[in-house]
């Protein structure tokens, strides 16, 4: 059944865009995850802090010198209060809490599971990664702003190149091995590491794009990226 179990890492910024909500497009994720439940799939969704996050690190950081850690459990919170948000969402149809530790085994009939982050020096991205190595699950699909991993970040650079696949130690000459917190990176450079380990294969999707979001969750030919060993 780990084929039928979906880790899916949602950037926050895709739940809660700095624009603010996007009502239609939470009702048509919320359909479009429910729908592929009647379909016999599991979810666990991994929530990111996003801008909420950004927003609160930055604020912080104007006013006083903050340490990593503390920024991280700034971060942290700031997906904890975001999963619960998405929990709510699902109703009873989700587990009766939001999971905090990744490692943590979970015995629940419940289709749909909410996540967030766990400790400093890694994000929800690595929380996915170990979620995945938990539920024996071998594919992590990640939901974020852009179509493609790119070369270098779109928004900054107009020559950045996007690939359509790409190997593990490819992805890490893309993402670098440091954490920081906030960063805006496709990936985790730990959990990077971390899946590479595990050989997992991890999708990245525009989030936005749920046409193509299920797609990838049918593990059909998709528009964006798959990194694999």
């Amino acid at each position: 059944m780990s084929n039928k179990i979906k880790i899916i890492s949602v950037g926050g910024s895709i739940i809660i865009p700095k624009t603010g909500f996007d009502l239609e497009f939470l009702k048509k994720f919320r359909q479009m995850i429910l729908g592929e439940v009647k379909k016999g799939y599991k979810f666990v969704l991994v929530i990111g802090g996003g801008s909420t996050c950004r927003v609160y690190q930055e604020a912080t950081k104007g006013v006083v010198k903050m340490s990593d850690t503390d920024l991280d459990w700034l971060g942290i919170y700031a997906t904890h209060f975001n999963a619960e948000f998405v929990r709510l969402l699902f109703g009873d149809q989700a587990y009766a809490e939001v999971i905090k530790n990744p490692t943590k085994k979970i015995k629940t009939n419940k289709p749909i599971i909410l996540a967030g982050g766990w400790v400093p020096g890694c994000s929800t991205d690595r929380d996915a990664v170990l979620l995945a190595k938990n539920f024996k699950a071998k594919e992590v699909i990640n939901l974020s702003n852009f179509d493609f991993v790119y070369s270098a970040d779109p928004n900054k650079d107009p020559k950045a190149k996007p690939y359509t696949k790409l190997s593990w130690v490819e992805m890490r000459k893309i993402v670098g091995d440091k954490w920081n917190p906030g960063a805006n990176l496709p990936f985790d450079p730990l959990a990077v590491k971390e899946a590479q380990q595990l050989g997992l294969k991890v999708s990245f999707v525009r989030g936005t794009d749920l046409v193509e979001v299920k797609k990838a969750i049918g593990e059909k030919p998709f528009q964006g990226t798959i990194v694999v060993s």
